[in-house]
């Protein structure tokens, strides 16, 4: 340890020092079993293309007063592919924000991502536009994950110029998998930057409260 500090003196012994707790779930993966659960019941219905038509993310029906589209709309997904991805980034990506958050304020941060990253795609497009799928919030939780690695960086010093590398690392994830042929990029992008708002407010309210 003591030739560690000897070689960076930059790092001060206070920040070596202190500890994050992390409180440990597995809520993702009960989360990513419930849109399971929502796409087998819709398939099962018979009406999947009523259901999307009634319940996705279409943006001139959500500007025009069907605020519920935004919620609805993060349930329903094209093919089991697209569910499979889904999936796999919310029991990965929420449980990391529910790990460093709680449960409670995590899947609330993680919803508000997709709700106002829906409301701000149909501001966007404002007609002959509908999206679906949980996607819009995975992304808002890696923009929270890449705000809450942003802002404890930026209080180590000498840390301050690889505080960077998360918010980095985010945008390269958005545009490896949020990019492809029939997604959303900008639906993906504004979950995204809510993630990022989301996320270092909540580090905010932290250093003020302790």
């Amino acid at each position: 340890i003591e030739q560690y500090i000897d070689e960076n003196p930059h790092i001060l012994l206070t920040d070596a020092q202190e500890t994050e707790t992390y409180q440990r779930t597995f809520t993702g993966i009960w989360a990513s079993l419930i849109l399971m659960a929502c796409s087998i019941a819709i398939n099962m219905s018979g009406s999947v293309d009523k259901i999307v038509r009634e319940y996705g993310a279409s943006a001139y029906d959500i500007l025009n007063g069907e605020i519920y589209r935004t919620v609805t709309a993060l349930m329903l997904h094209a093919s089991y592919p697209h569910l499979a991805g889904n999936m796999v980034g919310i029991a990965i990506f929420g449980t990391a924000v529910c790990n460093i958050t709680g449960t409670g304020v995590g899947w609330l941060m993680i919803l508000l991502t997709g709700i106002l990253g829906n409301l701000a795609n149909a501001a966007l497009f404002r007609y002959g536009h509908i999206s679906i799928g949980a996607s819009t919030s995975v992304f808002g939780a890696v923009g929270i994950l890449a705000a809450y690695q942003l802002s404890r960086k930026m209080k180590i010093a000498g840390q301050r110029m690889k505080a960077w590398l998360p918010l980095a690392g985010g945008l390269a994830l958005l545009g490896l998998l949020g990019s492809s042929k029939h997604s959303d990029l900008t639906a993906h992008l504004f979950g995204f930057i809510a993630g990022i708002f989301l996320g270092l407010i909540y580090e905010m309210y932290l250093f003020y409260l302790l």
